[in-house]
């Protein structure tokens, strides 16, 4: 039990005087394996074949100056070695990786010590039995980036006269796979912190933070909390209980206030762990048609964004993330939605820094039978998705991945909801039950109990959808003017929003309403008067359009335009090498559209 509790924490890698942690970043052995033979020629055990260096993290398929890397689809393998310690009396030695996409398996001297399913979220393993302690180590992970109908995202592989394999998404992004974050080997107690979770409660000036910390082990727990300043401002002791907080610092949307909630295991009157971690107290609630923190309504402003860069594909690169950030707050946004898949944990820690709200999303994309869902989505297309064979282990995939996401998120401030899907096929009574569970189990795993809801395409209309009634708000892809009625036809398309919103008002739900994407692919080089599709012209017409519909409904209380950035999909006759509908390119500088949102949204600040 001490063991699995320990390996199964997905605590974020810390290091103080109980525990280390030691990067294993930087050039690996890498090399593909199309045959599948690498597990039968013993490479985890011998060490891969004709390796060639690969950088972690990174994505591979951008790395390379041809077809067939770029496109690779199968098996892929990476190997490194690493030292461990001489002296581990009473330490773990854990491996965690911040992602492996998509799936997985770790072998430590040739000992298989994990393997795992979902290429978003940590794979960490514990290694202490198959280290040889004070010497050199071989580590070898095995990997497929594969797509099918039971796994998230969704999608297939078609195999080409050739004998090789290529990946074809139900959804609209690249599908970049390889070891995409950060590798730590971690020297951590035996018996210690595995898991904690707060929730908050406000008493006018006050606030009380109810606390739960998991342990593997028997001790006692002590806990304390610091302002930003680092002045104590509560204790106790225990593995629960309650810290009162008086004239208490509450962490607002853009104008964020950390403590540090800092636990302390203790055996014998000695301390032998110990873990801090920056939170934020807030609260989240749905009242009616508005989305209210610390009792106080907030209307969002921002995008759907993705893990996508030039060169390294879908890795976490610190530099980036500041430079995402800084441009949303130059804009004036206040939020984003992690589209379509949990992000690498750095992008939450900066966006509890800078008092940004997010919806926090499980891979759940692309179930939809469909290579062109985005094109698809309106036309009434029904696949019969849910009714597959497939679903029951789908679900399976998608429960534990949802666990998994609240687990690593759940208490990061700037998650205030939780989206757990994205455009699937919802107008069947199969879409109904398949919902339902997934819902029924995420409302049991998270401690702060924030809303839950997913973004319907335009297939889920207010007359067919089986499961907005699950969500408790709704979020709505919409794209007329583009998909639906684009270039001249933008009056029949702002004619047919309004009738849909009208259906929506007539449903009185209740509940509130957020656009989570819309948007047009211009491209930056692209003028003309009048703006015909593809101009910058045209989306600013586009983005003038839809604003002024969404104006019209006071049960909408956000705007997450589509995209925050170009980002590279797959090929395609409507993809001029990806998709364009960024407001700031791929290289993150602004198209004519951020001067007309920055300007829309400085306005409804004031």
């Amino acid at each position: 039990m001490e063991k699995s509790m320990m390996q199964n924490s997905l605590l974020y890698p810390r290091s103080n005087a109980c525990r280390r942690k030691t990067s294993l970043d930087g050039l690996w052995k890498f090399c593909f394996d199309p045959e599948a033979k690498g597990k039968k020629e013993k490479w985890t055990e011998e060490g891969i074949a004709s390796p060639v260096s690969m950088p972690v993290p990174a994505s591979f398929a951008d790395l390379f100056t041809t077809e067939k890397e770029r496109d690779y689809c199968g098996d892929f393998w990476y190997e490194t070695e690493f030292y461990a310690p001489a002296d581990l009396q009473n330490k773990k030695l854990i491996l965690r990786f911040g992602s492996i996409t998509h799936r997985a398996a770790v072998y430590c001297n040739g000992q298989k010590t994990a393997e795992h399913e979902g290429g978003f979220l940590p794979v960490v393993c514990d290694i202490t039995e198959a280290v040889k302690k004070g010497e050199m180590n071989r580590l070898v992970v095995w990997a497929n980036n594969e797509l099918s109908e039971s796994t998230l995202p969704c999608g297939s592989v078609k195999t080409l006269r050739s004998g090789k394999k290529l990946a074809k998404p139900y959804f609209d992004f690249f599908n970049y796979a390889g070891i995409h974050r950060s590798v730590y080997l971690l020297e951590l107690p035996e018996q210690g912190i595995a898991d904690y979770s707060v929730t908050y409660e406000l008493e006018g000036g006050d606030a009380k933070v109810h606390y739960q910390v998991a342990c593997a082990g028997e001790g006692q727990v002590r806990v304390s909390l610091y302002d930003a300043e680092g002045k104590q401002v509560a204790a106790g002791e225990g593995a629960r209980g309650i810290l009162k907080v008086e004239k208490v610092h509450l962490w607002q949307v853009r104008r964020a206030y950390l403590y540090t909630f800092k636990m302390e295991f203790w055996q014998d009157g000695k301390k032998t762990d110990e873990y801090q971690e920056q939170i934020g107290i807030r609260t989240v609630k749905i009242e009616d048609e508005k989305i209210l923190i610390n009792g106080k309504p907030v209307y969002l402003k921002g995008f759907g964004k993705h893990e996508d860069f030039e060169v390294i594909g879908r890795a976490f690169n610190w530099a980036v993330a500041k430079r995402d950030f800084e441009c949303m707050k130059w804009i004036g946004a206040n939020c984003f939605r992690t589209s379509h898949y949990p992000y690498a944990e750095e992008w939450y820690q900066l966006a509890d820094q800078e008092g940004f709200l997010v919806i926090d999303e499980v891979p759940a994309v692309g179930m939809m039978r469909s290579m062109l869902n985005f094109a698809d989505a309106g036309t009434g297309k029904f696949t019969a998705f849910f009714e597959a064979p497939t679903a029951s282990e789908l679900l399976k995939n998608h429960k534990k991945q949802t666990e998994e996401m609240i687990a690593r998120d759940k208490n990061h401030p700037c998650v205030f909801a939780f989206s757990l899907f994205n455009e699937p096929e919802t107008t069947s009574d199969a879409s109904r039950n398949y919902f339902s569970a997934v819902f029924e189990h995420a409302r049991k795993l998270d401690p702060q109990k924030r809303p839950l809801t997913g973004a319907l395409e335009k297939n889920s209309s207010p007359e067919e959808c089986k499961c907005f009634s699950l969500l408790d708000f709704v979020c709505l892809n919409r794209y007329y003017g583009w998909y639906i009625n684009g270039g001249p036809d933008i009056e029949d398309a702002m004619e047919e929003f309004r009738e849909e919103m009208d259906a929506w008002e007539g449903k009185k739900l209740k509940v509130p309403f957020v656009f989570t994407e819309f948007g047009t692919d211009t491209l930056v080089s692209e003028h003309k008067l009048p703006g015909v599709m593809w101009t910058q012209e045209y989306q600013n017409k586009y983005m003038e359009m839809s604003f002024e519909v969404m104006d019209e409904y006071s049960f909408v209380q956000g705007e997450l335009a589509w995209n925050f950035a170009d980002f590279q999909a797959q090929e395609g006759i409507m993809r001029v090498n990806g998709n364009k509908k960024g407001i700031f390119t791929r290289n993150r500088q602004p198209k004519d559209a951020a001067y007309a949102m920055k300007n829309r949204w400085e306005k409804s600040e004031n």
